[in-house]
């Protein structure tokens, strides 16, 4: 079995070294680095380091994934945001489950605060994608090469890529495994904004995507907020 680690970046200089030696560390067949214009030095890092760089004409996570995984040689295909790990084992345990019958998947996840908001945070996220199999980005998507082909891959969208494929996963009625992973996510977002407001805001964006709002307006919405 051979696991492609594809993670998008765009200005995440400061985080690419060791995105990518965790990527080996987790087993990684390969490494491919998906840019999406970076304005930073991201796309030169790349260049030294072991993985190979796919250059994307606009940014957008799910047209960025795409080209990744277009660019990917392995069996399966995981997305990994670029503040995020996996641990060591990451890979046996993809390899255990595809054993089992399992098709896609996703981590529990370890964010990198202390604080008993994080730890609900946790709980709820694991309990979302094992009662309703919604798994989000930050919870390292993984799917087989085949399935990811028979889904056509991720919507070109700007936002909610991850939502939308979930979707799309239900509909086939394919059940998303959560590994124990764990998945270590940044808590550099919750932070710089609160984890309350952060959190509310990824639900307001969430509930106004499932009532028809534009994922390219939604996606200007969180880039202003986010600035």
């Amino acid at each position: 079995m051979r696991v492609s680690f594809v993670i998008p970046t765009l200005n995440e200089a400061e985080q690419l070294q060791r995105a990518v030696s965790r990527a080996w560390e987790a087993g990684a067949w390969e490494v491919i680095v998906a840019d999406g214009g970076s304005k930073d030095d991201t796309a030169e890092i790349a260049r030294q380091l072991p993985c190979r760089l796919v250059r994307c004409p606009r940014p957008g996570r799910g047209i960025q994934q795409n080209a990744g995984a277009a660019a990917a040689s392995g069996d399966v295909l995981l997305f990994l945001h670029a503040d995020n790990w996996l641990a060591p084992q990451a890979s046996q345990q993809i390899a255990t489950a595809l054993r089992r019958g399992v098709r896609a998947g996703a981590f529990r996840q370890v964010i990198e605060a202390p604080g008993p908001l994080y730890r609900w945070l946790e709980r709820g996220n694991a309990e979302r994608a094992r009662r309703l199999g919604m798994a989000y980005g930050d919870q390292g998507i993984f799917l087989t090469r085949r399935l990811f082909e028979q889904l056509g891959g991720f919507a070109p969208l700007r936002l909610m890529e991850d939502v939308d494929l979930m979707h799309r996963l239900r509909r086939r009625r394919v059940r998303l495994a959560l590994l124990p992973g764990p998945i270590h996510v940044s808590a550099r977002r919750w932070r710089e904004h609160g984890v309350v407001r952060q959190t509310a805001r990824n639900w307001l964006l969430l509930t106004a995507y499932h009532l028809g709002v534009s994922p390219d307006r939604l996606a200007e919405f969180y880039r202003r907020r986010q600035a």
